[in-house]
């Protein structure tokens, strides 16, 4: 994600870090060059766009602006429903790690609340490994105990095996009279909270937005980029490639942004910080044990916060 101060009126223009063109600056190009040929020919005469309007041009472009819109909310929603949903984690393990240090507090001799609370900062590392599709095991290491770790290796889906380890050891505390019914009942909502918020994260990720409706806004920005030139270089002439790159930029820049907002998950600039996210569920777990000293809170790397 990227997290930078917002530039002057004059440094808009400027910005390339966390902008969109170095993306789209090899169509922008291709769009551009071929206004100057139009332009080149249009003066050497070689065509006459005298049969040509600008107003189709005008209203083509008008209800493709609405579609692309359309899209761009649809993928927008899906990388702000994902941020709501590593926000309700991050309370889920807040409340999960206070309700258990109160509750479990009089079992001293028991390591449970700890072994609960690093199992579930280990279960947001390896939640973002999950939808990241990074080394889960490699991420749930410094959080589990090697023969644990052994067992997660035989899961496919770890961080639920996480979870079905915190119940088996809440319901083990229940069996010894440790937990009431209704409390082991309060602690076992926040790990099926726990649950839910990945499988919501999982829905995002595995359902992609339909590939028949992004291919068709892809071709027809293309068409609509690469005819634009022969409509408007009868009126515009000598500023018609400035015009068309400016749309051109404009459309591809809608179409390139909404394909990273679709897959809110990954690595490119504008994703969660899903690490970012699962370093504050540390810190503040950690900080709830009393370890000391603290890890610091994650902090982007060139305008980039992953």
């Amino acid at each position: 994600m990227i997290v930078r101060p917002r530039p002057s009126a004059l440094g808009l223009f400027f910005v390339l870090r966390g902008s969109i063109i170095p993306r789209i600056f090899s169509r922008i190009l291709v769009i551009t060059l071929l206004s100057c040929v139009v332009v080149w020919m249009y003066h050497r005469q070689w065509f006459s766009p005298t049969h040509l309007s600008a107003v189709p041009f005008s209203l083509f472009g008008l209800a493709l602006s609405v579609f692309m819109g359309f899209r761009n909310n649809v993928c927008y929603d899906r990388w702000w429903e994902a941020r709501k949903q590593w926000g309700d984690l991050i309370v889920q393990a807040r409340s999960l790690a206070r309700e258990s240090a109160v509750l479990l507090a009089a079992s001293t001799a028991n390591p449970v609340q700890e072994r609960l609370v690093r199992r579930c900062i280990g279960f947001g590392y390896a939640l973002a490994a999950r939808l990241r599709d990074q080394d889960v095991l490699a991420a749930v290491r410094p959080w589990v105990q090697p023969e644990e770790l052994d067992t997660l290796a035989g899961n496919r889906n770890v961080p639920d095996a996480l979870l079905l380890a915190i119940n088996r050891d809440l319901a083990a505390c229940l069996r010894r009279g440790e937990l009431t019914d209704i409390l082991y009942q309060a602690l076992t909502q926040r790990v099926a909270q726990c649950a839910a918020i990945q499988a919501a994260c999982e829905r995002i990720k595995y359902t992609p937005t339909p590939f028949a409706y992004s291919l068709l806004l892809h071709r027809t920005a293309w068409l609509f980029c690469l005819l634009l030139p022969f409509g408007l270089v009868g009126t515009l002439e000598y500023l018609m490639p400035v015009a068309v790159t400016i749309i051109a930029y404009t459309f591809f820049g809608l179409d390139a942004l909404g394909d990273e907002l679709e897959d809110p998950f990954g690595l490119e600039e504008n994703d969660l910080p899903l690490s970012a996210l699962a370093r504050v569920i540390e810190i503040d777990l950690l900080d709830g044990l009393g370890v000391r000293p603290l890890p610091e809170p994650a902090q982007p790397v060139d305008c980039v916060l992953h």
